[in-house]
């Protein structure tokens, strides 16, 4: 069985939302709403814990080969997970919004038909058809901690393979170095894409190292089923002891390359977004402190780990 299916009761957390409500209509102007007009609009702007997990469905590739089972080596986040309707809520997705509402604005997206190339420096380049992708490479569950450079954290139990499979697959030159990571680019489906002064599509990048590194994921789906659409359906990158943005969503194109190349936010925000981006408590990001993180769903908060506590796995390759 999947490691997501009938947790205990400790680890199925009540639903809570990161700014309470009578905070929320203070900072948008409504204070002086009554509480019955004010939890009506508040319960528009979050939504539903239906609404906000059914608007980004989609009939997912391979979706019926879930759920997978869990791989025991990564079962343990020594957190309780997330529950999915807070982090189907509440998540990063700079192509529909730069709010965090990104869960109104993914309908018109479409990840099927989807294709991936691997290209670059490598001895045989490829396509994938996404269908054939989630049945080129064993797929398996790992529940890992997830951290935004913005200070707010989840657990999530991610299906899907390891990015070195499938760069051992297209065998990489002795010249790369880099592998780059690139995003779709729709602005009939991604309203935000319309904004063409920002360097889209989206682009993020490892060092070969770190790539071929055992945490570093490809996933295809989460909590038992294919990606949501705010989560970067269909198929996304998981870096665990990074901050999130370099998780690369929605990718239709994988390139080995010999130069470290520019990324979306590196390019915009340089002095706020480093290439490297692995968690550090003991460097502040320029606006606010990396020492603490809360959680998504509970607010709870914890000390930010060095790695993300992912020490024992990546360390070496920074020595």
């Amino acid at each position: 069985m999947s490691g997501n299916l009938n947790r205990p009761e400790r680890e199925v957390t009540p639903e809570s939302v990161v700014i309470n409500r009578r905070r929320w209509l203070k900072r948008v102007g409504y204070g002086a709403v009554t509480l019955a007009a004010g939890g009506g609009a508040w319960l528009w702007y979050q939504g539903t814990d239906g609404q906000v997990i059914d608007r980004g469905k989609y009939t997912g590739p391979g979706a019926d080969l879930y759920p997978f089972a869990v791989n025991p080596k990564f079962s343990d986040a020594e957190r309780a997970i997330s529950p999915e309707a807070a982090t189907a809520r509440f998540c990063n997705f700079y192509e529909f919004s730069s709010t965090k509402q990104v869960w109104r604005y993914v309908e018109p997206f479409q990840p099927i038909p989807w294709s991936l190339e691997v290209a670059g420096l490598v001895a045989k380049p490829k396509t994938y058809d996404i269908d054939d992708l989630v049945r080129s490479f064993p797929l398996e569950e790992r529940i890992y901690r997830h951290r935004c450079v913005e200070t707010w954290a989840m657990v999530v139990p991610w299906t899907g393979f390891p990015l070195a499979d499938l760069l051992r697959a297209v065998e990489p030159l002795p010249g790369a170095r880099f592998v780059r990571f690139v995003g779709f680019d729709r602005p009939t489906e991604a309203s935000r894409q319309t904004k063409r002064s920002e360097p889209w599509p989206y682009t993020e990048g490892l060092t070969l190292a770190e790539a071929t590194n055992e945490l570093a994921f490809l996933a295809t789906g989460m909590y038992g089923h294919p990606l949501l659409k705010q989560h970067g359906a269909p198929i996304r990158l998981v870096v665990p002891w990074k901050y999130g943005y370099k998780s690369a969503k929605s990718i239709v194109r994988i390139e080995l390359t010999d130069k470290q190349h520019a990324t979306f936010w590196n390019t915009l925000v340089p002095w706020e977004y480093d290439f490297q981006a692995n968690v550090n408590p003991q460097v502040r990001h320029p606006r606010w402190s990396q020492a603490r993180e809360h959680m998504l769903g509970t607010g709870e908060t914890f000390p930010t780990q060095f790695y993300n506590g992912y020490g024992e796995w990546v360390a070496g390759i920074y020595q």
